[in-house]
């Protein structure tokens, strides 16, 4: 049975689609646009996204201004636990994270909506995550946070994670201005 729950940062949305297993595997829908905006998800995405890696590996927080990309993160292969970071300037829950472990075979998918910092953690041997994006991508406009900012409090589940150099070296959100952050416009 299709679930969507909206989560304690405005906008956020976690889904759980139907699996249907048999013996030659299993089947799900990953997107059916009547379904999911009825809960709040936009139907209108411009550019999919895939993201293959190993046990361990940490990407993110990652997110862009302006233009900022609402996402519907879909592992298809895998599990990983996936972290958003409300980033809107005037938001009621403004530097707050949540985490979801999110797996395949569950069909669990999250929307992140625009304004927040996204990332995740690889749990299982591999993972492949489909991305579905409001935005295109804009170099120009790409900004992260640091994953492991202490004031974030987020409780990562691999011991010593696999980083780009980009997100090693990325500011704690008490060091970025207010001034290149997104703003909170409601939900």
């Amino acid at each position: 049975m299709f679930s969507a729950v909206r989560t304690k940062i405005p906008g956020v949305v976690l889904i759980e689609t139907p699996v249907y297993p048999d013996a030659r595997g299993y089947f799900l829908e990953v997107w059916k646009e009547s379904a999911y905006t009825q809960h709040g998800v936009p139907s209108h995405f411009v550019q999919d996204n895939l993201s293959f890696s190993t046990y361990g590996v940490v990407r993110g927080l990652h997110y862009q201004n302006p233009a900022p990309q609402g996402k519907l993160v879909c592992p298809l292969r895998g599990s990983i636990y996936d972290v958003i970071v409300d980033i809107r300037v005037g938001s009621p829950t403004f530097g707050h994270a949540e985490g979801f472990t999110l797996d395949a075979e569950a069909g669990q998918q999250l929307y992140v909506p625009e304004g927040l910092a996204h990332g995740f953690a690889v749990l299982s041997d591999q993972a492949l995550v489909l991305y579905k994006c409001t935005q295109l991508y804009n170099r120009q406009a790409e900004g992260s946070v640091l994953w492991n900012d202490p004031d974030l409090r987020v409780n990562w589940p691999v011991a010593n994670p696999i980083l780009s150099d980009k997100d090693q070296a990325a500011p704690r959100l008490t060091a970025i201005s207010p001034d290149t952050l997104p703003r909170w416009i409601g939900n």
